[in-house]
C-alpha cells in the first residue's frame, strides 16, 4: 500500500525537495504552493498533510481547521521556520501530530513522517506486500504464504533496499555504499554474492540486473 502525502509550502524549493525525498521513499506525494490551492485540495483521500505555518494567505493552523472540521482524524504534522513553543503548543492543540523546524534535516523529517504514520496506521503499516511475499518489518520477518523465508541480516537488509526503491534503477556501488556502509573495504562482488542467495530463497521477487550498471526491483 502506497501513503499519499499532501504538502503545502509556498517556498517552492523546499516543497519541491521535500516531495523528491517522499517519493524516495515510496510514497505518493503531492505539492500545493498556496493557501487557496490547498483548500481546494482539503477532502482529499491522502493519509498525511504536511502543512507549512507561514503561508502567504492565512496561515498553517487555518488550513489546519479547514481539513479538521471535514477529516477529523487527518494526521498533520507541521513545519515552521520559528522555532517557538507558542506556535508548537498551539499546533499540538489545534491536532496537530508532530512539528518541526527549519532549517531541519532530512532524515529526521522523514522519519517523523513515518512513525506518524505508523502510529495512525498501524495496522496497515506493519507488512510490505512485493511479487508474493509479506515483510512484517517491525519483526523483521518474510514469507511466503505459511512458509517462513530464513534471510541474514545483510540478505534482509538488502532485500528491503530495494523494497524502499522499488522502480528505481540502483548502481552496485550505491548498494554497497548504503547496506554495507561507506567505510565497507571488502570487495564489491559481495553485492553480487548476496543478490544470488537472496534470489534463490525469493525465487519470485523481480530483482532485475542492469549489465555495466546495477539492479532494478520492478
Amino acid at each position: 500500500m502506497k501513503y499519499k502525502i499532501n504538502i503545502i509550502d509556498d517556498e517552492k524549493n523546499l516543497n519541491d525537495l521535500v516531495r523528491t525525498y517522499l517519493e524516495k521513499e515510496g510514497y505518493m506525494a503531492y505539492s500545493f504552493y498556496t493557501y487557496e490551492e490547498a483548500l481546494m485540495h482539503v477532502e482529499d483521500d491522502v493519509h498525511l498533510w504536511i502543512v507549512d505555518i507561514m503561508l502567504d494567505k492565512n496561515s498553517g493552523f487555518d488550513l489546519l481547521n479547514e481539513i479538521k472540521n471535514r477529516k477529523p482524524d487527518m494526521p498533520i504534522i507541521f513545519m515552521s521556520a520559528r522555532d517557538q513553543d507558542f506556535d508548537r503548543i498551539i499546533g499540538l492543540e489545534k491536532g496537530s501530530d508532530d512539528y518541526i523546524t527549519k532549517p531541519f534535516n532530512m532524515k529526521e523529517f522523514l522519519l517523523r513522517v513515518h512513525n506518524v504514520l505508523k502510529r495512525v496506521y498501524k495496522d496497515n503499516l506493519e507488512y510490505i506486500e512485493v511479487d508474493g511475499y509479506r515483510i512484517d518489518e517491525n519483526k523483521r520477518r518474510v514469507s511466503f504464504g505459511s512458509q517462513e523465508i530464513d534471510l541474514t541480516t545483510k540478505e534482509y537488509e538488502l532485500l528491503i533496499y530495494f523494497v524502499k526503491n522499488k522502480g528505481i534503477a540502483i548502481g552496485r556501488e550505491q548498494v554497497l555504499t548504503k547496506v554495507w556502509d561507506e567505510n565497507y573495504f571488502g570487495s564489491d562482488r559481495v553485492v553480487d554474492d548476496t543478490l544470488r542467495r537472496l534470489r534463490k530463497k525469493m525465487p519470485e521477487i523481480n530483482i532485475k540486473t542492469i549489465y555495466g550498471f546495477g539492479y532494478r526491483l520492478d
